[in-house]
C-alpha cells in the first residue's frame, strides 16, 4: 500500500514575526491506472488507500456494472519485480459485459475533474438503473444539519494535512453513519464511498444521505443518483447542471449545509419544513410557557 501521508520541511512566515523551519504533513497524490480484464479503462490521481473500492465505485458511476458481484477480482499489478500499486486491473463477473472501447478515457483524470476525458457530452450523462424520484425518505432537517460536523470529526487525514476532501454516508432514517472516505479528489472520496457500498451488497441505497465536504458539482449528483442514493448534502455551493441533474432525476440536493440552516436546491418534500402557522403557534406556546 502506498503512503497516505508525506513530510516534507517548510518555512513559516508571520507577518511582522519571524520565519522558522518546520516538519510539516502533506497529503499524497499519486495515480492510479484503472484497468478492466488487462486493458486501461481510466488514469485517475488519488490518495492512495481503499483502491478496490475505488475502483468499484468509479465502474458504478460509469455505468459498467450496477452491484458489486459483478465484480470478480481485484489484483495490483506493476512491473516484474516490482509492485508500486498504482495499477489496479478489475476482472468483471461471468456474464458482464465488458466496457466498450469508447468509454476509455482519454487522458488522466486529475484529483479535481472526475469526468475529464469523456468522448462526448452525451457521454457524461449516465443513466441511473435506481429509482431515485421513487425513494420515500423524509429526513428531519435538524438531523441533516448535524452531519457535517460529524464528517468533518471523522476526517482523520485531514487533521494532519487539511489537504483532503471527504464523503460520507448516512442512514436518513436513523441519522447512523455507515462509511467515511477521504481522498485528495472530492470525486474519488465519493467513488470509494459507493464502492464499500457495492462490495457489502448494499446498492442500491436507498434511505441514505451522501454528505460531502465541498460544493456538490455535476458529477457528484450522478455518482449519487447512480448509487441510488436519494440525497445529496454539501456545505458548499451546487453547479447550475448539479442542480438541472437533481431536478430530472428525483435527487433531493442540499448546498450552503452550516449550523442550522441549509439551501435546498431540489427534492424539498424530502425535508419537511413547518409551516408558518406551526411554527407561529409553536413560538406562542413556548412564550406563554416561559
Amino acid at each position: 500500500m502506498g503512503r497516505i501521508t508525506a513530510r516534507t520541511r517548510v518555512t513559516r512566515i508571520t507577518v511582522g514575526g519571524a520565519a522558522s523551519r518546520r516538519e510539516d504533513h502533506l497529503a499524497v497524490e499519486e495515480p492510479l491506472e484503472i484497468r478492466v480484464g488487462g486493458r486501461r479503462l481510466a488514469v485517475t490521481m488519488r490518495t492512495p488507500g481503499h483502491d478496490v473500492d475505488l475502483a468499484t465505485g468509479f465502474l458504478v458511476s460509469e455505468g459498467i456494472v450496477s452491484r458489486g458481484d459483478q465484480v470478480a477480482a481485484a489484483i495490483h499489478c506493476g512491473t516484474p519485480g516490482e509492485n508500486t500499486y498504482n495499477v489496479l486491473d478489475v476482472g468483471l463477473a461471468p456474464g458482464v459485459p465488458a466496457p466498450d472501447a469508447s468509454a476509455e478515457r482519454n487522458f488522466t483524470v486529475t484529483s479535481s475533474c472526475g469526468v475529464c476525458g469523456k468522448a462526448s457530452i452525451d457521454a457524461v450523462r449516465t443513466r441511473s438503473g435506481y429509482d431515485v424520484a421513487g425513494d420515500d425518505l423524509r429526513l428531519d432537517p435538524a438531523r441533516l444539519a448535524g452531519f457535517p460536523d460529524r464528517l468533518r470529526a471523522g476526517q482523520a487525514i485531514f487533521e494532519r494535512t487539511g489537504g483532503l476532501h471527504a464523503a460520507a454516508l448516512f442512514d436518513g432514517r436513523t441519522g447512523e453513519l455507515l462509511v467515511l472516505r477521504e481522498d485528495v479528489g472530492r470525486h474519488n472520496a465519493v467513488d470509494k464511498v459507493v464502492g464499500w457500498a457495492a462490495r457489502e451488497g448494499r446498492l442500491p441505497l436507498g434511505g441514505t444521505v451522501l454528505q460531502v465536504s465541498g460544493r456538490a458539482s455535476f458529477e457528484l449528483a450522478q455518482k449519487a443518483t447512480m448509487a441510488g442514493i436519494p440525497v445529496l448534502a454539501a456545505v458548499s455551493a451546487p453547479s447550475s447542471l448539479a442542480v438541472e441533474h437533481a431536478a430530472a432525476s428525483g435527487l433531493t440536493l442540499v448546498g450552503f449545509l452550516r449550523g442550522d440552516s441549509m439551501v435546498v436546491y431540489a427534492g424539498a418534500q424530502r425535508l419537511p419544513a413547518p409551516s408558518d402557522a406551526e411554527a407561529y403557534s409553536a413560538a406562542a406556546l413556548q412564550a406563554e410557557a416561559s
